[in-house]
């Protein structure tokens, strides 16, 4: 009986405000790559090296002393050609981020349909996640051509869903979300869209960054020109070194002019 009564707990606790204990004060956090998505404690992952440097100014992630840690081998994709298979693409994964994605489809969404419940995947208001989705019939991406179930499995509430109704994991968003940005989809794959850090080689290890470590799946009408991705705020520009006259540090040194005079007879 009281195991019954573990997920139920830990559901009141989340949904009514509960939350993990907050770091220390000590602690330096930043995030990857959107608020409240990408967040990480810095810390050393040896000497003088911390895993990641925290900017002070936007709390962003500056560079990464290590850009492969805690990540995992990307995974199976559909095309094999693709450049991700000329090198060693790893993801950092974001499920055990999500602390009750376990529980979605065991506790609450358990594959039945409760009595009273329309069985047509037609959008209806949701009387549930209020703090993540406000009204289930006007879903803020697809304006107004999709729902909840066209990304959720239906039965499977802690898997995404392809367009052949097979489960996708939430560590592998791209291949849902390649379902109707096929155009996106392709340059993502192509390093053209998104981001990836690691080894400068085209052969080389390369960590890539997924779609909703960048873009909420629930709110992708954000940003002032309604563009899908709320921009980060510029980085301050460094302070100008005592002694320079000019902030221009490309500017050619007296010692370089030598090199653009015309040669002598």
């Amino acid at each position: 009986m009281i195991m019954n009564r573990l997920p139920w707990a830990a559901i009141f606790l989340w949904y009514f405000g509960g939350s993990p204990a907050p770091a220390a004060a000590d602690d330096i956090t930043c995030f990857e790559s959107r608020k409240g998505a990408s967040e990480l404690n810095q810390r050393m992952l040896k000497e003088d090296l911390p895993n990641v440097k925290c900017s002070p100014e936007t709390g962003a992630v500056l560079w990464w002393g290590d850009p492969f840690d805690d990540t995992v081998p990307m995974g199976k994709m559909p095309i094999e050609d693709a450049d991700y298979s000329r090198g060693t693409a790893v993801i950092k994964p974001r499920s055990p981020r999500l602390g009750m994605l376990p529980l979605c489809g065991e506790t609450c969404h358990d594959g039945v349909t409760p009595p009273g419940e329309p069985k047509a995947n037609y959008p209806r208001q949701i009387k549930s996640h209020k703090n993540i989705v406000l009204n289930g019939t006007d879903l803020p991406h697809g304006r107004g051509s999709i729902w909840c179930l066209d990304c959720h499995h239906r039965t499977e509430r802690n898997q995404l869903v392809d367009n052949y109704g097979n489960p996708v994991d939430y560590d592998q968003p791209q291949l849902l979300c390649g379902k109707c940005h096929g155009d996106v989809y392709r340059d993502w794959r192509d390093g053209i869209h998104g981001k990836r850090i690691g080894e400068w080689a085209a052969t080389g290890k390369k960590r890539w960054f997924l779609c909703t470590e960048c873009h909420n799946p629930h709110n992708v009408q954000q940003g002032k020109r309604n563009s899908g991705f709320a921009q980060h705020e510029p980085e301050p520009a460094p302070a100008q070194p005592r002694g320079l006259d000019v902030a221009d540090h490309e500017a050619p040194s007296p010692a370089d002019s030598r090199h653009d005079a015309a040669p002598k007879p």
